[in-house]
Order: structure tokens, then C-alpha cells, then sequence
């Protein structure tokens, strides 16, 4: 896989950045009429997806009439919140920042993380770190999680996860998530705005969100957009060169994590040009000779796709409305 182009997605998902702004920014201004709202909050992270959601709003509906929000906690990167002040600083846009440590920490977060973790490596203690990595997809198995911990001595520890200890693990975790999106709501329902979602083509299809949490919006401006995509509208609308030039993070757990490590298992680049062909009904072979790779690895690329859309399905699901009587 390491001898993959790199340049293909930079023509296949060529993008008309002026009019994809321009029909993004109309149906922005159109559905929060609609919806008899005033404004927009934005919940921004410092990566391009949120700071081409903020930046979209601001065009379409002016900067005075969105909020952003800075939602940090603890083990939150401190690049994050620098690349979000730039990025809102450049834009001119309103912001609060709220800190939800004590909130993750009431809820009882940290602790049932760390009780899962303990049950995998008795020494994790105050002061360790740790991610999750995803294995197995891309090489024929099912996929499958590894827990990653880090001590201060500098000692590294990895273990395959069982499922009792990664469901705690995800489960305490998704309170980040779910706790940020309770934020958004609250200031939306203050001001009487909407909620802007950030996820883009991608992570939708392939249900890297959490369920009533990063999951829900009242409007998903970037959900039809490829990765890709998304960086050449940030390039477009000038914001930051470092939030142009990141690499996707999840920014969720302690340790550093690349999506690409965590839930992808390829760099975006060449998933959204492997999403292109799926959705477009390309054959495998057709995918293998525009990434450079072999037939058998295409097909192992097109199930794991495959199979991340059957486990999150769910994700989508709207309440089941159920019928009464017979």
C-alpha cells in the first residue's frame, strides 16, 4: 500500500470552488430562514472541516450573525484551539469558549475509560496516555482495535482489545462528543440559531461520528464533499496555510491519532478516490490502476468500505416510529 500515487484525487475530484460556495452559501441562508432562525453556531476544532463550516456561514449569512464555540477539555491538543483562534480571528467571527473537563468529569468520562483500561494494563495509572488503532480491515480480516498506552517513563504498551473493555472505552469517550454537541444546542437555542454540522463526504458515508453527538446538526453544509474537496475549498477561501496544510487528527484520546490509524486505515487522499469508484460503480481493477496498487488489494479496499457502511448503518437511523394496535 506504501507505493500508492498520491496525485490522482487532485483531478479526479476536481472541484468549481466559486460556484460550490456560492450554492452552499444560498442554501445556508435559505434553510435558516426556513427554519426561523437568526444566526448559526459552529463548534470549530482547528481542523478544516469546522473552519470551512465557519467560514461558509460567514459568507453566507455574515460574520455578526455566527458563533463559534471553542469546546476544549483536558486531553484536547493545544494546536487545536491556537489553529481555531487563527482561523476564527481571520474570519471575524464572534466566539465563546467553554471548557467541558468538569462536565466529562462529573459524567464520569475519564474514570470508566480509565476502569476499561485497567483491565488490560493493571499499571495504567494518572499520568499514562493512550489511542486506539484499527487493524485487520485492509488485509483480508475483520477489522479490529488495539489499545495503545503510553506511561511517563516513557514505556509503550499495545494489546488487542476485547469487546467488553473497547464498547467501555468508545462508550465513555462518545461523552466528549455528546457533551460539546449539548453546548451547541445551548447557545443555538439562546441565540435562536442553527446548529451547522462538519462532517464531510467521507466520515458521513463511513459513519466516523458519533450518534447524537458530532453526528447531529440542524444542517450538514459539507456532507456531499469529498476530503479532498473540503482542502481545496479551505484553499480557496484563504484560510490558514497550517489548517491547509494538517493532516485529519480525531483530537479525542490523549495520544497523538491520525484518522488514518484510527478508523480509515488509508490517508484520505486515496479513500476519497476509492469512495469515487464505489459510489460510481467502478470495478476494482479500474481503482487498482489509478492508485497504482494490485487487483486483490482494490477488493480489499472496496469490502472494508463495505463493511464500515453495514457496522454503522445504525448511526444513520432516524427514531423508529412504531404503530399502535394491530
Amino acid at each position: 500500500m506504501t507505493n500508492m500515487r498520491c496525485s490522482v484525487s487532485e483531478t479526479l475530484l476536481d472541484l468549481d470552488c466559486e460556484a460550490t460556495v456560492q450554492a452552499i452559501s444560498a442554501q445556508l441562508k435559505e434553510t435558516i430562514v426556513r427554519f426561523r432562525r437568526r444566526g448559526a453556531v459552529v463548534a470549530v476544532s482547528g481542523g478544516v472541516d469546522s473552519a470551512v463550516c465557519l467560514a461558509l456561514a460567514a459568507h453566507a449569512i455574515g460574520p455578526e450573525r455566527v458563533l463559534a464555540l471553542l469546546l476544549p477539555e483536558r486531553e484536547s491538543s493545544p494546536d487545536s484551539e491556537r489553529l481555531a483562534r487563527e482561523v476564527i480571528a481571520v474570519l471575524g467571527v464572534p466566539y465563546e469558549r467553554h471548557d467541558i473537563t468538569a462536565a466529562l468529569e462529573g459524567l464520569g468520562c475519564y474514570r470508566a475509560r480509565d476502569e476499561a483500561i485497567c483491565h488490560l494494563i493493571p499499571e495504567y495509572t494518572t499520568g499514562w496516555r493512550n489511542n486506539l488503532v484499527i487493524t485487520g480491515g485492509l488485509s483480508g480480516q475483520f477489522n479490529h482495535f488495539h489499545l495503545v498506552a503510553a506511561g511517563p517513563d516513557g514505556r509503550r504498551v499495545q494489546c488487542r482489545l476485547g469487546l467488553r473493555e473497547y464498547l467501555q472505552i468508545v462508550a465513555a469517550t462518545n461523552f466528549k462528543q455528546r457533551t460539546r454537541k449539548a453546548m451547541e444546542y445551548y447557545h443555538a437555542d439562546r441565540l435562536n440559531y442553527v446548529v451547522i454540522g462538519t462532517p464531510n463526504r467521507l466520515e458521513y458515508d463511513q459513519g466516523f461520528f458519533v450518534k447524537n453527538g458530532d453526528g447531529a446538526a440542524d444542517i450538514k453544509p459539507i456532507a456531499q464533499l469529498y476530503k479532498t474537496q473540503v482542502y481545496a475549498l479551505a484553499r480557496y477561501m484563504q484560510l490558514p496555510d497550517e489548517i491547509v496544510a494538517s493532516t485529519p487528527t480525531s483530537d479525542t484520546y490523549s495520544l497523538p491519532q491520525e484518522q488514518e490509524s484510527f478508523y480509515f486505515a488509508l490517508p484520505y487522499q486515496h479513500l476519497d478516490v476509492a469512495l469515487w469508484h464505489v459510489e460510481n460503480g467502478r470495478a476494482p481493477g479500474e481503482l487498482a490502476d489509478v492508485l497504482g496498487i494490485d487487483e486483490e488489494a482494490a477488493v480489499r479496499i472496496y469490502a472494508d468500505i463495505a463493511a464500515k457502511r453495514r457496522t454503522t448503518r445504525y448511526l444513520h437511523e432516524p427514531p423508529v416510529l412504531l404503530a399502535a394496535g394491530g
